[in-house]
């Protein structure tokens, strides 16, 4: 069943409609979020995200299904480098916990907008350049070689970031945070706070996260509306996610060695597609295998803090 222009408004309402139930209801007031709160904002974003997929599949069918739960499966698991980034970024700027959702809310406007742009644009260039197929498979498996070798510690550097800095140049920016406002006058001059310096900085990284979760999703499925409702989806409940997972990502440390090997997996896949199909059922299969290995090896052999070289003195 192909996907109309009804199906498109239907499912943006609905977001849009969740999105200020969250803002205008639920999290009005600034507030620091305690983990019982993010535990249960992610049992029903992820309960929500199952009812859709059952939705799917009584409207487009198995395979769309198939296709949704491993996108979102997918992109659910590489916000987990996300979600240590924007841990690294709130601890550089000492933001305080209660602003932290609203920074994460804006921050997740903004991704929805890009990463729609991203997924028509690729989408249109598959659909008229089959060549792109190989392309993209040879960028997933570099991307998850480069991320399996590069130690799995991501780096801020807020000071060469050019979208920052071209943000300094042309707007005075406040060294307090007004009580979580993005922008205040002040003297009839308007002034942006640290605050928006943050957000900056966590619009930008995703967009370095989606170069690698948008490709790997437009592997699985090449119908737009299922890439675009998964990402969705996953990025819905990444709020909450945050806060449930806070203290336990660094816990988790194989689990960046399986997303890379889920990378090469998703690529290789594109590169032998003409050649030999992997079945969806395959593929979601292989995904789950991959993520649960490297969460149960994370919690079976726990990382060891680094302790310090004894002295002479010692």
């Amino acid at each position: 069943m192909e996907t109309t222009p009804l199906f498109w408004v239907g499912f943006n309402a609905f977001v849009l409609a969740l999105l200020l139930l969250d803002l205008l209801v639920f999290n009005r007031k600034a507030h620091v979020v305690r983990m019982r709160e993010a535990l249960g904002w992610s049992a029903f974003w992820i309960l929500l995200s199952l009812g859709f997929n059952y939705l799917v599949y009584r409207w487009m069918g198995q395979q769309a299904a198939l296709e949704f739960l491993t996108g979102y499966l997918i992109e659910k698991s590489l916000s987990v480098d996300n979600l240590f980034v924007f841990l690294l970024i709130f601890s550089y700027f000492k933001v305080p916990q209660q602003y932290q959702h609203k920074i994460l809310f804006w921050g997740i406007i903004g991704a929805l907008v890009l990463r729609a742009v991203f997924i028509l644009a690729g989408a249109a260039l598959l659909a008229k350049f089959h060549f792109l197929l190989y392309v993209l498979g040879a960028f997933l498996v570099y991307t998850g070689v480069k991320m399996a070798t590069s130690g799995g510690e991501p780096e801020i550097d807020p000071d060469n970031n050019p979208v920052v800095k071209f943000l300094s140049r042309h707007l005075p920016i406040t060294n307090r945070l007004h009580e979580g406002k993005f922008f205040v006058r002040q003297n009839g001059t308007l002034f942006a706070t640290p605050l928006l310096v943050v957000l900056v900085m966590v619009e930008t990284t995703d967009v370095v996260f989606a170069a690698d979760s948008i490709p790997a999703i437009l592997a699985i499925s090449r119908d737009t509306f299922i890439v675009y409702t998964s990402n969705v989806f996953a990025l819905l409940g990444l709020r909450a996610l945050y806060f449930a997972l806070e203290g336990l990502m660094r816990l988790f440390h194989y689990l960046h060695y399986g997303l890379s090997l889920i990378l090469v997996f998703i690529g290789g896949k594109l590169l032998v597609a003409d050649i030999a199909h992997i079945p969806m059922g395959i593929s979601l299969g292989v995904v789950g295998l991959i993520l649960g290995g490297s969460i149960g090896l994370s919690l079976l052999f726990p990382k060891r803090e680094q302790t310090p070289l004894p002295t002479e003195e010692s």
